[in-house]
């Protein structure tokens, strides 16, 4: 995205603002992925209001990492075992296909 085509938008995580620049058309999803950071540092810091904000925030991007990280494994299981079914169905076929011989 260049500079010239960015928007600003006002976010609050854990009640600070900031303000980013993103596309008009991301601007919907940018508001409620800082929602979701919003609640997931909120989740972190707990009752420990006096919890540095850089700790919070490495550890909710951690909790995210890893959670993505478990997302990409499940939908690699999820490939594999589509191109076998795919492959069964596929010999399958093949075999319907073939003439048969007397």
């Amino acid at each position: 995205m260049s500079r010239a085509t960015a928007e600003p938008v006002s976010i609050r995580l854990l009640d600070r603002e900031y303000t980013v620049g993103c596309a008009p058309d991301e601007r919907d999803s940018l508001v409620a992925a800082a929602k979701l950071l919003d609640t997931k540092m909120r989740e972190i810091r707990g009752s420990n209001r006096m919890a540095a904000l850089d700790r919070v925030a490495v550890l909710a991007a951690l909790n995210f990492a890893h959670e993505l990280e478990q997302l990409r494994t499940q939908a690699e299981q999820q490939d594999r075992e589509l191109a076998r079914a795919l492959g069964d169905l596929h010999r399958r076929l093949d075999s319907l296909a073939e003439p048969v011989r007397s």
